[in-house]
């Protein structure tokens, strides 16, 4: 996997579960990301803001509110920003059809890829059983999910000190565990059937933070991760073609200890061809 020099440019990109308002929010990586790429549209894909946490405790760094303001610039600079809220920002959704700061607010859509593939964009709460049927369940599992957020966080300032790159704790040990695993492939079984009941060739969601891009019963099923834990995001080259970016594996210099960070210089880097 490369690093990226300079700016990139995509045809599009999808981001999504950046969970602004807590402290697993990998802001510093997403700037750094906003910062180095550029693409004609940017769909944000859900749980870009949590309000379940945001409701039980305040907190909003400089970080993330540099953020918003970024990508608010971008869409003041021509790029079609398009959000669909999802599960932790679902009060969002009532203004769906309307448009805020030139960010246009959906409930899902369909995007056309260069290539002529059909794609819904969407959140993917709503294939979710936990969350739709039983949220106290749902809740349950976000305040545990938060500790091991926070918990992943000390553990990486601890690799900082040693010259370790970042590395997910939280994400080693949920795709250790096999009912995760289990909920994992029948989220993505349930969201690519959507898209082949509307007879599309494929779907982008979020939801579950697990990047994946692969064919489901020649449905293309692609994730974009998410920034609390793997740093990824999903983009679309001028060709069509689809490509996942791991922002931690390709700009290591994040995870290094900010003096040694001052003295190197960013890898030099472009996308695969």
């Amino acid at each position: 996997m490369h690093g990226i020099r300079g700016e990139s440019s995509y045809r599009t990109i999808w981001i999504s579960d950046i969970h602004l308002g807590t402290r697993g929010c990998k802001a510093e990586f997403l700037l750094d990301f906003l910062k180095h790429t550029k693409a004609e549209q940017i769909y944000l894909v859900g749980d870009i803001v949590d309000g379940w946490r945001l409701k039980r405790s305040w907190y909003w760094p400089q970080s993330h509110n540099d953020v918003v303001q970024k990508l608010l610039r971008k869409a003041r600079k021509g790029t079609r920003v398009v959000f669909i809220p999802g599960n932790h920002d679902e009060a969002a959704r009532q203004f769906a059809g309307l448009q805020f700061g030139g960010i246009d607010m959906r409930r899902e859509c369909i995007h056309e890829t260069a290539d002529g593939k059909r794609l819904l964009v969407i959140h993917g709460d709503e294939f979710d059983v936990i969350v739709r049927y039983a949220k106290w369940i749902a809740l349950l599992g976000d305040w545990t999910y938060n500790f091991l957020l926070i918990a992943n966080n000390y553990f990486n300032a601890a690799r900082k000190q040693f010259g370790f790159p970042y590395w997910s704790l939280s994400a080693y040990l949920k795709h250790k565990v096999k009912n995760a695993v289990e909920y994992i492939s029948q989220f993505e079984d349930a969201v690519a059937n959507v898209a082949r009941q509307r007879g599309l060739d494929g779907v982008v969601c979020g939801h579950i933070h697990h990047a994946e891009m692969r064919d489901i019963d020649g449905v293309l099923y692609c994730n974009d991760g998410d920034w609390v834990e793997s740093c990824t995001a999903l983009v679309e080259h001028f060709d069509g073609r689809l490509e996942l970016l791991y922002w931690a594996e390709l700009c290591p210099d994040l995870s290094t200890p900010r003096k040694k960070r001052r003295k190197n210089k960013r890898p030099d880097l472009q996308p695969a061809a």
